[in-house]
């Protein structure tokens, strides 16, 4: 009996964990299951069922749409290798792991693009791919397991519903709009798709017809009409799931397709490099109010964290989900994940530039394998900083570690916090609101997908890439762990092109250093060590703030080296002298002066008598801190000058016949 209970209290708990219920509209909100309100949070497959070039990185002008690219390959390898190799393609493109991982990383959506011909295998008499339609049913199982909603969105419908690589438009073939028999094929594909998922919970909704872009007349009639035959078709065997609703041109135009004609629709917009203003939405939110219907934000992205986090906080303001473009791509930053590029791929992309050699059938074959082969989730590289971006910093805008970094030790200039711009960095050029072309926010496009402009980098010692087009006014911000007490050498490693460079370091938001002047390489390429002494650390947990001033260098990386004062093991006394560099500095208007005594030799007396004096520009002194005898030890003394003016002061320590001297600034 207890058996039996318990079995019977874990299958209802199960069922209400996968029985989360469909989808609903219910005026200008999206509502799961128990009419609870879902902001949809989705990212989209894009490039895997429907290929585009610029994902490839294949050229426009030959091989952006999919018939395309696959019109070249099949020249270089033949149509059997060509088969072998989208199979491929198909397989690692994306899988259960990608799946998994999307929903780890907090999306709770998933909008797959579809071509029709994945799904129709004949036109006359109409047949459907069962291949086709079982790679939906595996996506889909993946997508309940996950508990991740799957909305379906014909991306490429018959004949291309614009002209377009993004619908695989053939300009010698007719149109979606052209043809009766492509519009009767995407009512009947559509019909079909609802009759295999009418009862599937976990299918967030159907995308009708992604971005239409045709001369259709001012209020769009043909595609309204269009509209209405495909939710009367569906509505025969579905009435369960939401029809999302795309405007003409890009889906930005909705003239027309108003007011809603069904009980359980939304309209779906997209928005590429717009400015993140109410302005650029406020004709869509005018629609949702008037027509009482929800909004979706369909599809946007290719542009940077900044921009990212501005549209997702004006989505948030209007209460609006959206899917994001797209989740991988081949060697790009701007998505979570990017297939590595191999190098015989780069000399196929070379041959269909036009500026290397045709490569001869086998080299082809393997080349594109390989690649192919990158295209798997474990063989791509996590760009986290974009899922950061994406999903935490909606909520959270403290910065946090992109990795660990200790000191003593090496950081690299890349690797620095995770985080929103003015919290984690500044750049000067941070996002894309110009269109098409026009990215600006990160000149050497490489490692991460802030403002903060990173190229690759030749040094000898490297993680392969470093900070360059410096401004002033442009700083990074790195949490780091300093493993114990003390003072540290500080190297930096730079190039430059141009003099006049320079660089401060802040800890904890005060000045480390002074103005330290990065040395003229002549070479962008060209890197050069700089070491500064003494600077003293804490043990823990520090904010490290690295500022940039004037342009023409770049930046490789910076390391903390532990000074070695030289302990006593048995007495931990220091055994030579040594005076520190005043921390913070530039300061206002105190600041800690460190020294240390050393261990006499034996038959010395046990102290030495020792002055500690501050000098101004001049050589004038303006204030003696000590003078008396010490005993071995380290020291440290807080100079206070409220009274003194800014400027270059000298601080001065004497034993004997030690003498040395260190320069400090005071600003105020």
């Amino acid at each position: 009996m207890k058996l039996t209970l318990l079995f019977f209290t874990f299958f209802l708990s199960a069922r209400l964990i996968f029985a989360q219920g469909f989808l609903q509209t219910e005026g200008k909100k999206i509502l799961v299951g128990n009419n609870q309100e879902i902001i949809l949070k989705g990212i989209g497959l894009g490039g895997w069922l429907v290929q585009e070039g610029y994902m490839l990185k294949t050229p426009y002008s030959i091989a952006g749409a999919e018939h395309h690219i696959r019109n070249e390959i099949e020249k270089l390898i033949g149509k059997e290798k060509t088969e072998e190799v989208y199979s491929i393609y198909h397989k690692n493109y994306v899988r259960e792991i990608d799946i998994e991982n999307i929903a780890k990383w907090g999306f709770n959506s998933i909008r797959l693009p579809m071509h029709w011909n994945k799904l129709i295998s004949d036109a006359n008499p109409l047949t459907f791919s069962e291949i086709g339609f079982q790679t939906i049913d595996s996506l889909l199982i993946w997508c309940e397991k996950n508990q991740i909603y799957l909305i379906l969105d014909l991306h490429a419908a018959p004949g291309g519903q614009s002209d377009e690589a993004i619908s695989d438009y053939d300009f010698t073939k007719l149109s979606l709009w052209e043809s009766e028999e492509n519009k009767n094929l995407t009512v009947e594909l559509w019909k079909e798709i609802a009759k295999r998922y009418f009862d599937k919970e976990w299918i967030g909704g159907y995308d009708l017809i992604n971005e239409p872009k045709w001369e259709l007349g001012t209020e769009n009639k043909p595609l309204r009409d269009l509209y209405l035959r495909i939710t009367d078709s569906i509505r025969t065997v579905d009435t369960n799931h939401i029809l999302f609703i795309e405007g003409n041109w890009y889906a930005t135009d909705f003239n027309g397709l108003t007011p809603p004609w069904d009980e359980n629709m939304s309209y779906s917009f997209h928005r590429y490099w717009n400015s993140n203003d109410q302005g650029t939405i406020q004709y869509l939110v005018n629609l949702r109010e008037q027509f009482n219907v929800p909004l979706w934000l369909g599809e946007t992205g290719e542009n940077s964290n900044s921009w990212f986090l501005d549209c997702l906080e004006l989505m948030k303001k209007n209460n609006i989900g959206w899917a994001w473009w797209p989740h991988k791509k081949i060697d790009n930053v701007v998505g979570p994940l990017s297939a590595p590029m191999v190098s015989g791929y780069q000399t196929l992309l070379n041959y269909w530039n036009g500026t290397g050699a045709k490569p001869n059938e086998l080299f082809a074959y393997a080349a594109l394998l390989a690649q192919f082969e990158n295209l798997k989730f474990e063989k791509c590289s996590f760009q986290s900083d974009v899922v950061d971006a994406l999903i935490r910093h909606i909520d959270d805008k403290t910065s946090k570690p992109f990795k660990e970094l200790t000191i003593p030790g090496k950081i690299f200039a890349t690797d620095y916090d995770l985080g929103p711009r003015f919290v984690s960095y500044n750049d000067v050029d941070y996002d894309n609101t110009k269109g098409l072309g026009n990215a600006e926010w990160n000149s050497g496009g490489e490692y991460r997908n802030d403002g903060v402009d990173i190229e690759k980098c030749t040094d000898q010692i490297t993680n392969g890439f470093n900070i360059g087009w410096i401004e002033t006014g442009e700083w990074l911000k790195y949490t780091v762990n300093v493993i114990e007490d003390g003072y540290y050498t500080l190297s930096i490693r730079s190039s430059a092109n141009e003099s006049g460079g320079k660089i401060l370091f802040a800890v904890d938001g005060a000045n480390l250093t002074e103005f330290i002047d990065i040395p003229l390489t002549n070479g962008w390429q060209n890197w050069k060590t700089t070491i500064l002494n003494d600077y003293f650390l804490t043990k823990g947990q520090h904010d490290i703030m690295l500022k940039f001033y004037f342009s023409g260098y770049n930046f490789n990386y910076f390391e903390f080296t532990q000074t070695t004062v030289g302990m006593n093991e048995e007495n931990k006394l220091p055994e030579e002298f040594q005076l520190f560099q005043n921390y913070p500095n530039p300061f206002n208007p105190d600041t800690t002066i460190k020294y240390s005594i050393p261990q006499y030799s034996v038959g010395d007396e046990n102290f030495h008598s020792l002055k500690l004096s501050v000098f101004d520009i001049l050589g004038n002194q303006v204030k003696t801190l000590v003078n008396k005898d010490q005993q071995p030890g380290i020291y440290e003394i807080t100079f206070e000058a409220n009274e003194l003016p800014s400027g270059i002061y000298y601080y001065e320590l004497c034993c004997g016949s030690f003498n040395q001297t260190k320069k400090m600034l005071l600003v105020k």
